[in-house]
């Protein structure tokens, strides 16, 4: 199914920004702990079938199932990046339990007292499970209990009834090696929090700078009109004395009032009228240097016009919507799914109604429009919001592996309009 986005500009004050650095860390933790639990699994995968004869099948059974299914299970959801926190929750629960009822597994002792229990080699696969699925106050009281209930453990017949300084040695080593996985993550964790929260400001003073320069060219048009217009008006009406003064002021005053109404549905800068012609060709040029191809079709533009600013927005937009098509949609990537041909194009046309529509679309591999950050300003700010300050309209169709469509319309159609 395509999802479809068509811009509204932020309310003022909202941020609806979603943090970028800080989401890639929780992937990337995730999907380490992934990969270090199927290779410790399956390391551990041959110590486990030679203790099997020695343990009680029912729980034996019930031990594995739990600990190496939730090692599946965590590698799974890395990837597909879903679940990631409960699957690690399990495995770091699982991995407890798979501890405390250890001497209940056990039916014969005798070869624990010369080799460590299967479980130990996945002690650090545990810790790091909960230090991606617990906050820093549980996933440090997990790294420091573990050890602790496995040190106690060795010290049993079913662990090897080993003694206790070894054992206290094998805890602290487990609890030393957790503990830096631990402030590993906590520490990426916090400097993508922190790039994040610089990110967002950095973004909400461009966002204030722009609002604010175009509140200023709006005052001073505004100015202008009061200055020209409004306040000679109001000066020829207090100066008059006999009735063609009168009737002159009127006439004024009727003049200014339309000049104000004109100005309210102008925006700053797009009076100047350009031939759609001209916009035609600067696109064209445009296309021409890019290092794909990309097919232009144009319908007949002959005696459309529209503002300055209005055209400047809609070539602004179609160059970084091509740019984008050729960073992301693929067709030069190392994957073998990004190889694949892209076909690129632009369509031009306007109608009858003096509407200009733009239509950029690819082949490529496609997006979620939905689950695109607001950071990211490519598609937000130099497209979305650009052709929406003019007064225009810009919408986005795309879905994974179904290409993408960005269709840019100036005037905005009215409502039940289509762009």
């Amino acid at each position: 199914m395509v999802a479809a986005s068509t811009v509204a500009p932020p309310a003022r004050g909202s941020t609806g920004i979603r943090a970028i650095s800080a989401a890639k860390i929780e992937v990337i933790a995730a999907r380490a702990v992934g990969i270090f639990g199927i290779v410790f699994g399956l390391q551990c995968l041959p110590i486990m079938f030679r203790q099997l004869p020695d343990l009680d099948r029912g729980w034996a059974d019930a031990v594995n199932l739990a600990v190496f299914g939730g090692l599946i299970l965590v590698a799974v959801a890395s990837v597909f990046n879903r679940f990631v926190r409960l699957t690690t929750s399990w495995v770091a629960i699982a991995y407890l339990g798979a501890l405390l009822v250890w001497p209940l597994t056990v039916v014969d002792t005798a070869p624990f007292a010369t080799q460590a229990s299967w479980l130990w080699f996945l002690c650090t696969v545990a810790t790091a499970c909960a230090a991606v699925a617990f906050p820093v106050v549980w996933a440090a009281a997990y790294t420091v209990i573990v050890p602790v209930v496995y040190g106690a453990l060795r010290t049993l017949p079913s662990g090897g009834s080993a003694d206790t300084a070894l054992a206290a040695l094998d805890a602290l080593y487990a609890i030393m090696l957790g503990l830096v996985v631990l402030i590993i993550i906590t520490m990426l964790r916090q400097a993508a929090s922190a790039v994040d929260v610089a990110q967002i400001a950095a973004l909400s003073s461009y966002t204030t700078a722009v609002r604010q320069h175009a509140t200023e060219l709006e005052r001073i048009e505004v100015d202008a009109i009061v200055h020209d217009s409004v306040l000679t008006t109001l000066l020829s009406a207090a100066n008059a004395r006999t009735d063609a003064d009168g009737e002159l002021a009127a006439r004024m005053a009727r003049e200014a009032i339309a000049k104000v109404d004109a100005a309210s549905s102008v925006l700053p800068g797009s009076d100047r009228a350009v031939p759609v012609a001209h916009l035609e060709r600067r696109l064209r040029a445009a296309v021409a240097g890019f290092s794909a191809p990309v097919s232009v079709s144009v319908g007949p533009l002959v005696g459309h016009t529209l503002p300055a600013q209005a055209a400047e927005a809609l070539y602004s937009a179609a160059v970084q919507a091509l740019v984008n098509s050729l960073q992301h949609a693929g067709g030069n990537g190392s994957e073998p799914a990004l190889r694949r041909p892209v076909r690129r194009s632009l369509t031009m046309h306007a109608d009858a109604s003096g509407m200009v529509r733009l239509a950029i679309a690819d082949s490529g591999v496609g997006f979620d429009v939905d689950a695109t950050p607001a950071a990211r300003i490519g598609v937000r700010v130099s497209i979305l919001e650009r052709i929406s300050s003019v007064g225009g309209v810009a919408r986005v169709q795309s879905a994974r592996g179904a290409g993408t469509t960005i269709v840019l319309a100036w005037p905005a159609p009215s409502e039940g309009g289509q762009a």
